[in-house]
């Protein structure tokens, strides 16, 4: 059976020393009641919900999966009264407006909820975790009564939310989406059409589920261009909340999947089904990325999530099966073997898996500081400024650690060995519900074309300056000033971060020269610059890590073997993963041809 503990010394670690989190909250009067004890008994409190409510139905909730029956999905035994204690802890609201109901707290904080529930159980997690992309598009989009309708019953989760975007002949090209809304007299809309691949679309957890659609208005011009936004109760609501007739939107299916079975994934249709307009006509697609950022750092967080929990489970498992001897001699006499631990092949697997989830970790709690800001901006120009930073890492982190976190989930079921792939163990289920991660939310390919072409050649590396500017100012303020205590020490991190981040810049230049000669080079270079590039930035927040643990040792800190695992860490980072950008680069600046060449015809001779 699958093990977790929260690693709560890890999370803090980050919010307190490396991030700064409290200093970080100072600066906004809304979070003045983040105060560093408020958020470790928050903190502690939701490990133990995790621990004791959301792990034992990890497995039991896979192997039972979701029932259909006649439109009508159950969710696995147990998960309804989970949810319902998660709503009546309040976990719901931690990160929402106080003016609806929620407890104001800062969505970096949230965000910590979300890493130890979706470790715990990442299916389950799917459910209130959907909701969050809905709020945040009708907090930001909705009129003041489209708000007071929706996001209170949202806030304290009696209702759930949804993203209905894709339609089965369109998949990621939602220009394709043929979905049509048709204006009533009194202001509403018909929504008809049908969508797939629904996340949460239909369960039993709630009373009511409110979906967020993309359609057509009549005369809407072709393309992305033509796209609005509606939101579609499951059940009608009047004016004041109450729930009446059924709104026409039935489930036709749930899929049979790979992975996260005990999520349910729908087929909905939506037959004359009553919306209304959220947003401006025309302008759905725009209006639906202020989700969809959030959407995919949430992907993003299910790599780590699947790594941290492969990990602990692998980690236990090598320190007690036994097999052969070490190649330097017994390292347990008394026993019939060796722990595999000692074996150098076990052990690189594992030290990937600590450095990917804690690498991984840094990452996702660094960008929830930029989300943080976005909420709080006073000015349009601040709120631009922050949401240009989460656009440009945004894609990274999801295409990066989601295919992080499947390498990490695979070394955990190869440190089992055959036993890895036997069910009982959870290992193999973490490689199936992890490998969804790199598909949904936009795959590892659209994210890539999404960092390169847009958020790099398109801006002509604006956003990538910035960022490389904010890495090689910690590099020169940790290795040039002689002040530094610590210089000697972070010389062997900074000198490798300064030349990769330069290596990084030269290479962007030479793939835009490339790219106006021949537009395939974008395509071909995209997802191996991707990974290129979140090599680069894990790597910054390892060096961080780094010189934080050297800081704390410096002085008189409890748990020392803590701060230089941090460093030892840090160093096998340097030295065996970061070295991928050496092949990477190599691939990346290849000439397309070798993939364009050859005719699609001559592919196979069957």
């Amino acid at each position: 059976m699958l093990q977790y503990k929260a690693p709560i010394m890890d999370i803090k670690f980050l919010i307190e020393d490396v991030f700064k989190y409290y200093s970080h909250y100072e600066k906004y009067p809304e979070f003045a009641e983040a105060t560093p004890d408020l958020v470790d008994a928050i903190l502690q409190e939701c490990a133990k919900f995790c621990e004791n409510e959301l792990l034992p139905l990890n497995q039991s909730g896979d192997k039972e999966g979701c029932k259909f029956d006649n439109g009508v999905v159950t969710t696995p035994k147990g998960f309804k009264e989970a949810y319902d204690k998660y709503v009546e802890g309040g976990w719901q609201s931690l990160s929402h407006p106080l003016e609806h109901g929620g407890q104001g707290l800062p969505p970096s904080l949230g965000m910590a909820k979300q890493e130890m529930m979706g470790t715990a159980n990442w299916s389950w997690a799917m459910y209130p975790g959907l909701s969050h992309g809905a709020m945040n598009t009708i907090q930001t989009h909705g009129t003041e009564e489209q708000k007071e309708l929706f996001l209170t019953r949202l806030t304290e989760g009696t209702w759930t939310g949804t993203m209905c975007l894709t339609e089965p002949q369109c998949g990621t090209d939602l220009g394709q989406v043929k979905t049509k809304a048709t204006l009533n007299e009194d202001g509403t809309y018909d929504i008809v059409g049908t969508k797939i691949f629904i996340s949460a679309g239909e369960h039993d957890l709630t009373e009511n589920i409110i979906h967020i659609v993309l359609a057509r208005l009549p005369g809407a011009p072709e393309g992305t261009r033509g796209i609005s936004l509606f939101i579609v109760p499951k059940i009608q609501v009047d004016q004041q909340g109450n729930l009446g007739a059924s709104n026409n939107v039935t489930c036709g299916a749930i899929e049979d999947k790979m992975g996260i079975k005990a999520s349910s994934t729908a087929v909905l249709n939506f037959d004359n089904a009553k919306g209304v307009l959220i947003g401006p006509e025309n302008k759905g697609l725009e209006c639906m990325f202020t989700f969809m950022n959030a959407a995919r750092v949430g992907t993003a967080l299910q790599g780590v999530c699947a790594s941290e929990l492969s990990y602990q489970n692998a980690l236990l498992y090598a320190k007690e099966r036994l097999s052969m001897r070490s190649l330097t001699g017994k390292k347990y006499p008394d026993k019939v073997a060796d722990p595999i631990i000692v074996h150098p092949d076990v052990r690189k697997m594992l030290m990937t898996q600590k450095a990917i989830t804690e690498g991984g970790r840094a990452m996702i709690y660094y960008t929830a500081q930029i989300v943080d800001q976005i909420e709080m901006a006073k000015t349009e120009d601040e709120r631009k400024a922050a949401d240009d930073r989460l656009g440009f890492i945004t894609p990274i982190l999801k295409a990066f650690l989601t295919e992080l976190g499947s390498e990490s989930a695979n070394h955990g079921m190869q440190v089992f060995g055959g036993h890895g792939f036997i069910k009982e163990w959870g290992m193999e289920q973490i490689v199936r519900d992890v490998r969804i991660s790199t598909l949904y939310e936009g795959t590892t390919g659209i994210q890539a074309l999404d960092l390169l072409g847009r958020k790099v050649l398109l801006t002509r590396g604006k956003s990538l300056n910035a960022f490389s500017k904010e890495i090689l100012g910690f590099c020169k303020d940790k290795s040039m000033i002689s002040s530094n205590p610590h210089k000697r020490q972070m010389n062997k991190f900074v000198w490798a971060l300064s030349k990769n981040v330069a290596n990084w810049q030269q290479y962007t230049m030479r793939l835009a020269l490339k790219a106006k000669k021949d537009r395939d080079i974008v395509g071909s270079a995209s997802v191996d610059y991707l990974m290129y590039s979140g090599y680069i930035v894990m790597g910054y927040f390892w060096a961080q890590m780094a010189q934080t643990a050297y800081e704390k040792l410096a002085g008189d800190v409890e748990n020392r073997d803590f701060y230089r695992a941090k460093i030892k860490t840090a160093e096998f980072y340097f030295e065996r993963l970061l070295p991928r950008t050496k092949s990477l680069a190599k691939t990346m600046m290849a000439d397309p041809k070798t993939l364009m060449q050859l005719d699609q015809d001559l592919l196979s001779f069957l």
